[in-house]
């Protein structure tokens, strides 16, 4: 493994630092205006493009151009197509999670909604996209491992797009009203667009391992999985779905494997 071009990394992350600041208080703004906080989903995935285009721009002279390059595709690739995924599911209406979030505020209201909701997003969204900043410094050529990674981030994507597309044409007709997704990659996982999210940013943590530093970073594709296993999104998921389906819903979680996929179990 070649060089790390070290300094202008340590240089790029307060950089990334003021992106992500800049990001979240323009959300937050635009959310007041709107009293619509739920917009920050629609950012979730943009705040990374902005975290990436940023060290892309930073790094140039100091990193691979085609690492450089790929990173930063792969990342405007999952980042812009969830924004807008997110927001054209989202249109016309808010968001009830965060309805809940703002009727438990207590103090002064800017406050609350940084301490629950922006800041703790940035942090989040910042280390998370810690081995796709390395990456952009590392002067290494791609080699089998990084084009392992781009196979396991295209794959992640085509999990979380056929997954996003076979939900919406379920959920498209009413005869589906009250019923549950049980074809399709949804026979395989409850949950292939978070399964999908996870091995994307797995994918990317591989294009990273161009220097040995790149090792010490795997705590954020693992944190990346924590979120979307026992936080915001299969977790909660599932706790909301238990309230609004019945028998059909407890056989299904029996039959189909929570997160990665296998072959659904026979109905009994």
């Amino acid at each position: 493994m070649t060089e790390l071009a070290l300094a202008p990394f340590l240089l790029n992350l307060p950089l990334t630092v003021l992106a992500v600041l800049v990001t979240m208080a323009v959300t937050m703004a635009v959310a007041f205006r709107r009293n619509d906080h739920s917009i920050v989903d629609i950012v979730w995935g943009l705040g990374f493009v902005v975290i990436a285009a940023t060290s892309w721009v930073a790094s140039a002279g100091h990193g691979d151009p085609m690492r450089r390059g790929v990173v930063l595709g792969l990342v405007a690739a999952w980042g812009l197509r969830l924004g807008w995924h997110i927001a054209r599911r989202n249109a016309g209406h808010v968001d009830p999670r965060y309805v809940a979030i703002m009727k438990r505020q207590d103090g002064p209201v800017v406050l609350f909604v940084i301490r629950r909701i922006y800041g703790l997003q940035g942090v989040l969204m910042w280390v998370v996209s810690l081995p796709t900043q390395l990456a952009m410094y590392e002067q290494a050529p791609m080699g089998i491992v990084a084009w392992i990674g781009v196979a396991v981030v295209l794959a992640g994507l085509a999990f979380e797009i056929i997954g996003d597309r076979q939900l919406a044409a379920f959920k498209a007709d009413p005869a589906n009203r009250g019923r549950t997704l049980e074809t399709g990659l949804w026979a395989w996982t409850r949950h292939p667009n978070y399964f999908g999210d996870a091995l994307l940013w797995f994918g990317l943590w591989l294009l990273s391992l161009g220097h040995w530093a790149g090792l010490l970073l795997v705590g954020s594709p693992l944190l990346m999985t924590h979120i979307l296993l026992n936080w915001s999104g299969k977790a909660l998921t599932e706790r909301r779905m238990a309230r609004s389906r019945g028998p059909e819903y407890e056989e299904y979680l029996q039959r189909v494997s929570g997160f990665l996929p296998r072959p659904p179990r026979a109905k009994v």
